[in-house]
C-alpha cells in the first residue's frame, strides 16, 4: 500500500487480486448469515398452526454447505460493496424439483437487480457440479441463495450444496490469503491452492503436502492430517466373479477394496478368503452367442438366438424382435457402465459401483456408506418392428427391470430417466428394503435415453462403512424395440402382395396380419390395435363403451355423444360444449411448515379425435404453457393427459413474484369408456361419494385410466368423472371433488371428480314440454307449448309455434243448450201425462169387476162384460179403489180404523140411471 504496487503473493498464499473466494466451509464465513421465513398467517384451527422455521439454515460441510431440508424458506445472505462492475460465480448441485432454488441480488434499497432476471437456477444430474454466474454493479450488491422446500406430505428433500463462491470487482486486497489445509501453493503469485493428493496432508498456509506413514497411516485427498490404518474386517473386501475363461469356466473371487485403508499385519485383521471353485459360466443372454469362444457376441441383423444355440435366420414371413434381455450377468454388457460417486469426498472416484454376480447384478462396495452407486444403461432410440408399424399407438417401447433391496438403514434406490442428454429426471424411488419385484416403464417417442439406477446407502454425511452389507440386486433388464437391439425370437410379419422371398412390409396404421394369408387387414370399426401384437384379429381390442376409435384404430376415444334408453325414453346427450379443457384449483392446504398450496386439476373430457389437451407443467422457470409447447419437444416439465394434476403455491405463500406449479403428474391417458352405470373396469364410484341428484335425469360417467405404473399404484392411476344435470350451473359449470376426498382421492391412486352443468343435461324431446289452450276469443283459439318446470333439458328439438283455430261463440252455444232443455221438459210433461191417463182407465175396469162381484148382495145383474162396449164413453174414469192414498194411511194409523175402507167417486156414465 505504501509503493501502490502490486506484488506477487508468496508461497503458501493465493490471491484472487481484486476478488474475494470462499471455499472453507467448517463454519459460516464472516459477513454470511441465515434469514428462515415463519409462516405466521395461516388459516385454520389452533392445533394446526405450523411449526417454527427458526431451526431451519444452511449449514456448513466442510468442502460445501448444504441447504435446508424442510419446507421453511431460508436464505443464504451476503452484502458486498464493489469499487467496479464484477460478478459472482458458485458451484451447486441441485438434483431435487421438491425444492426450489433461487438466486438473485438486490441493491441497498431491496430492489431486485436487473441483472438476476432470470433467477431460478437449472436442475443438476446426480453427481455433477453445475456453475452459475452474474454480472455485478458497482456499488452494493445483497446476494441471496434462496430455498423453499415443497413437502407437502412426500420423503424430505434432498438439499441444494454450494461451493467455491467467488466475487470478483471487490476493491484491490491488500493482503494474500494463506491456502487451507489440505491444500498448497508451492510458486509464487498463485491466484488458487492445489489439493494435497492421496496419503497426503498439510497445514494451512503449506508451500508443500507432507508424505503419510503408508504402512500405518493413510489419508483422503485434501486432508489435513493423517489417520491410523484400522485392521482388516469383512467390510474391506468384496467378491466377484471372474470373466469365462478359454475353457468356459468361472469362479468367485475376492478383492480389496480400493485404495485399501486396512492392515492385515495386526492381531485382529482378516485376510481375503480364498477363491472359489471353478463353475460353468452362464449361457449368454438373449440375442447372444459365444460362437465357441469365451465371449459373448450379438447375432447378426436378420438372426435370433435364446443364448444357449447358434444365430438362425428368422424363417420366411417373420422378422426378428429386437431389444436387450440381460438376465445373465457374467461380464457387464457393452452398452452399461458402472460408477461411483459421492459429494462431499472423491474416495469412490474410479471404483466401480455395481458387481456382476452371475444370476444377477449387485450394488458395489463404495467408498463410504453415503455414496451414490451409479449403473447406466444407454439406448440411442426405440422403434416398433416393421409389423407393428400400423399400431399408432403412442407406446413405442418399455424397459422392465426385476429387483430386490436388502436394507438395515434407510437405503434408497433411484431409477432415472434422461432423454437426449438433457436433464436426468428421478422416476421412481424405493426406500427400505424391498422384496423381489418387477418395474416397467413406459416410452413414449423414440430419442436417445439414458437409464440409470443409482442406490445410497444412506443419506446421513459420514465416511466409514458401517451399512456394506446393505445392497440392491437387480436380476434382469428387459428392454423392447431398442433400435440397435438383438433378436431372441422372431415376430410374424406382414408379406406384399407379391411374395418375394420372405421380405417384411409395414401394415398401414389400423391394420393387423391376417393368421392365414399374413396380408394386411384393417381392424373392424371402433376398436382399436393393440400396441402390443398385431398378427390375428384378436389384436383388434373391442372400444369401451360409448366410445369409438380413432380412424387409425390406434386409440378409442369419446366424440361427446351418448345415448341411453330410460323407461322407453330415449335420452341423448351432447357434451360438445365440454370438450375444452376444464380445471379445478381444489383448496388451500397447509404444511406443518405453513407453506400453502393447492391442488390443480385440468380434465379433457372428450372429443378432439382423442388428443390429450390437459396440460400440466413445472412453471419453476416462470416459463407460461405456451411457451414450453413452443419450444423444444423433449422440455420434459410438460405433461399432456385426458386428466392432469399440478401443486400450485401461490405467490404471497413464499413471496414469489408469480405463482410456482410442480409435481405435475399424469392421471389419466387411455380413455375407457362412457355409462351410466357406476362401475367399469374395477372402477367403482360409491353411491356416497357425491350428494344425490336432484333430478330423475340419470348421471353419465366417463372412465380413464394411466399406464403408468408406481410403487404405491401397482395397477396404475384411474380417474371417473360424474356428468351431471343442473341448469342452474350455466356454461363450462362447476367440478367439485368428494368432500371426504379433498384431494380428489383416498388412496392415492383413484381419482373422482363430479362436473355439474346444464351442458351435461340431455336434449330435449316432445316428453320435454306440455300445451295449454287459451280461451275463445272472436271465434279463435291460441294454443301454447311451455316446458316442463323443472327444465332437465338443453337443445334438442325446439318448442312449437302457438297454435290459432276457429271456434264458436259461448252465446249460441247458450241458446242451442236452453232450446234443447225446454224441449226435453216439454216432452217428458206430456209422456207423463199419457202415462197418468191409461193408469187410470186399468183402474176403472178394475173397479167394475169388484163391483160386479159383490153385486149380489142387492140382487144386481151381472154385468155382460168387463170389457169396454161399443158405444162406451171412453173417457169415463175408475172411481173405486182399495188402495189407500198416503193421507188416507196416515189418518187410519191415527184413527185405527179396519182396512176395507173404500174411497169412492161418482163417475159420470150413461149407465148412471140403472145402477
Amino acid at each position: 500500500m505504501k509503493n501502490q504496487v502490486c506484488s506477487k503473493c508468496g508461497e503458501g498464499t493465493y490471491s484472487l487480486g481484486s476478488g474475494i473466494k470462499f471455499d472453507e466451509w467448517d463454519e459460516l464465513p464472516a459477513g454470511f448469515s441465515n434469514v428462515a421465513t415463519f409462516m405466521d398467517t395461516v388459516v385454520g384451527p389452533s392445533d394446526s398452526r405450523p411449526e417454527g422455521c427458526n431451526n431451519s439454515s444452511w449449514v456448513p460441510r466442510g468442502n460445501y454447505i448444504e441447504s435446508n431440508r424442510d419446507d421453511c424458506t431460508v436464505s443464504l445472505i451476503y452484502a458486498v460493496h464493489l469499487k467496479k462492475s464484477g460478478y459472482v460465480f458458485f458451484e451447486y448441485q441441485y438434483v431435487d424439483n421438491n425444492i426450489f432454488f433461487e438466486f438473485f441480488i438486490q441493491n441497498d434499497q431491496c430492489q431486485e437487480m436487473d441483472t438476476t432476471a432470470d433467477k431460478w437456477v437449472k436442475l443438476t444430474d446426480n453427481g455433477e457440479w453445475g456453475s452459475h454466474s452474474v454480472m455485478l454493479k458497482s456499488g452494493t450488491n445483497i446476494l441471496y441463495w434462496r430455498t423453499t422446500g415443497i413437502l407437502m406430505g412426500s420423503k424430505a428433500v434432498k438439499p441444494v450444496l454450494v461451493k467455491n463462491i467467488t466475487i470478483e470487482g471487490v476493491a484491490y486486497t491488500s493482503e494474500c490469503f494463506p491456502c487451507k489445509p489440505g491444500t498448497f501453493s508451492d510458486k509464487p503469485g498463485s491466484f488458487i491452492c492445489q489439493v494435497c493428493p492421496r496419503n497426503t496432508y498439510s497445514e494451512k498456509g503449506a508451500k508443500e503436502c507432507i508424505r503419510c506413514d503408508e504402512d500405518s497411516q493413510f489419508s483422503e485427498e485434501g486432508s489435513s492430517e493423517c489417520t491410523e490404518r484400522p485392521p482388516c474386517t469383512s467390510k474391506d473386501y468384496f467378491q466377484i466373479h471372474t470373466p469365462c475363461d478359454e475353457e468356459g469356466k468361472t469362479q468367485i473371487m475376492y478383492k480389496w477394496i480400493e485404495p485399501k485403508i486396512c492392515r492385515e499385519d495386526l492381531t485382529d485383521a482378516i485376510r481375503l478368503p480364498p477363491s472359489g471353485e471353478k463353475k460353468d459360466c452362464p449361457p449368454c443372454n438373449p440375442g447372444f452367442y459365444n460362437n465357441g469362444s469365451s465371449s459373448c457376441h450379438p447375432c447378426p441383423p436378420g438372426t435370433f438366438s435364446d443364448g444357449t444355440k447358434e444365430c438362425r435366420p428368422c424363417p420366411a414371413g417373420t422378422e426378428p424382435a429386437l431389444g436387450f434381455e440381460y438376465k445373465w450377468w457374467n461380464v457387464l454388457p457393452g452398452n452399461m457402465k458402472t460408477s461411483c460417486f459421492n459429494v462431499g469426498n472423491s474416495k469412490c472416484d474410479g471404483m466401480n459401483g455395481w458387481e456382476v454376480a452371475g444370476d444377477h447384478i449387485q450394488s458395489g462396495a463404495g467408498g463410504s456408506d453415503n455414496d451414490y452407486l451409479i449403473l447406466n444403461l444407454h439406448i440411442p432410440g426405440f422403434k416398433p418392428p416393421t409389423s407393428m408399424t400400423g399400431a399408432m399407438g403412442s407406446e413405442l417401447g418399455r424397459i422392465t427391470f426385476v429387483f430386490e433391496t436388502l436394507c438395515s438403514a434407510d437405503c434408497v434406490l433411484y431409477f432415472m430417466v434422461d432423454i437426449n442428454r438433457k436433464s436426468t429426471n428421478v422416476v421412481e424411488s424405493w426406500g427400505g428394503t424391498k422384496e423381489k419385484q418387477a418395474y416397467t416403464h413406459v416410452i413414449f417417442k423414440n430419442a436417445t435415453f439414458t437409464f440409470t439406477w443409482a442406490f445410497q446407502r444412506t443419506n446421513q454425511g459420514q465416511d466409514n462403512r458401517r451399512f456394506i452389507n446393505d445392497m440392491v440386486k437387480i436380476y434382469s433388464i428387459t428392454a423392447t424395440n431398442a433400435v440397435d437391439g438383438v433378436a431372441s425370437s422372431c415376430r410374424a410379419c406382414a408379406l406384399g402382395s407379391e411374395q418375394s422371398g420372405s421380405s417384411c412390409v409395414p401394415c398401414p396404421p389400423g391394420h393387423y396380419i391376417e393368421k392365414e394369408t399374413n396380408q394386411c387387414v384393417e381392424c373392424p370399426p371402433d376398436t382399436y390395435l393393440s400396441i402390443h401384437q398385431v398378427y390375428g384379429k384378436e389384436a383388434c381390442i373391442p372400444c369401451g363403451p360409448g366410445s369409438r376409435s380413432t380412424q387409425d384404430h390406434s386409440v378409442c376415444y369419446s366424440d361427446c355423444f351418448f345415448y341411453h334408453e330410460k323407461e322407453n325414453q330415449s335420452l341423448h346427450y351432447d357434451f360438445s360444449n365440454l370438450s375444452s379443457v376444464g380445471s379445478l384449483m381444489n383448496g388451500p392446504s397447509f404444511t406443518s411448515k405453513g407453506t400453502k398450496y393447492f391442488h390443480f386439476f385440468n380434465i379433457s373430457l372428450c372429443g378432439h379425435e382423442g388428443k390429450k389437451l390437459a396440460l400440466c407443467t413445472n412453471n419453476i422457470t416462470d416459463f407460461t404453457v405456451k411457451e414450453m409447447v413452443a419450444g423444444s419437444d423433449d422440455y420434459t416439465n410438460l405433461v399432456g393427459a385426458f386428466v392432469c394434476q399440478s401443486t400450485i403455491i401461490p405467490s404471497e405463500s413464499k413471496g414469489f413474484r408469480a405463482a410456482l406449479s410442480s409435481q405435475s403428474i399424469i392421471l389419466a391417458d387411455t380413455f375407457l369408456g362412457v355409462t351410466v352405470e357406476t362401475t367399469l373396469q374395477n372402477i367403482n364410484i360409491k353411491e356416497d361419494m357425491f350428494p344425490v341428484s336432484p333430478s330423475q335425469i340419470p348421471d353419465v360417467h366417463f372412465f380413464y385410466k394411466s399406464s403408468t405404473t408406481t410403487t404405491s399404484c401397482v395397477n396404475g392411476r384411474s380417474t371417473a368423472v360424474k356428468m351431471r344435470c343442473n341448469p342452474a350451473k350455466p356454461g363450462a359449470g362447476a367440478i367439485s371433488v368428494p368432500s371426504k376426498c379433498p384431494a380428489g382421492t383416498c388412496d392415492g391412486c383413484t381419482f373422482y371428480f363430479l362436473w355439474e352443468s346444464v351442458e351435461a343435461c340431455p336434449l330435449c324431446t316432445d316428453h320435454d314440454f306440455h300445451e295449454i289452450e287459451g280461451a275463445c276469443k272472436r271465434g279463435f283459439q291460441e294454443t301454447l307449448y311451455v316446458w316442463n318446470e323443472p327444465k332437465w333439458c338443453i337443445k334438442g328439438i325446439s318448442l312449437p309455434e302457438k297454435k290459432l283455430s276457429t271456434c264458436e261463440t259461448v252465446d249460441f252455444w247458450l241458446k242451442v243448450g236452453a232450446g234443447v232443455g225446454a224441449f226435453t221438459a216439454v216432452l217428458l210433461v206430456a209422456l207423463t201425462c199419457y202415462f197418468w191417463k191409461k193408469n187410470q182407465k186399468l183402474e176403472y175396469k178394475y173397479s167394475k169387476l169388484v163391483m160386479t162381484t159383490n153385486s149380489k148382495e142387492c140382487e144386481l145383474p151381472a154385468a155382460d162384460s168387463c170389457a169396454i162396449m161399443e158405444g162406451e164413453d171412453n173417457e169415463e174414469e175408475v172411481v173405486y179403489s182399495n188402495k189407500q192414498s198416503l193421507l188416507g194411511k196416515l189418518k187410519s194409523l191415527a184413527t185405527k180404523e179396519k182396512e176395507d175402507h173404500f174411497e169412492s167417486v161418482q163417475l159420470k156414465s150413461s149407465r148412471s140411471p140403472n145402477i
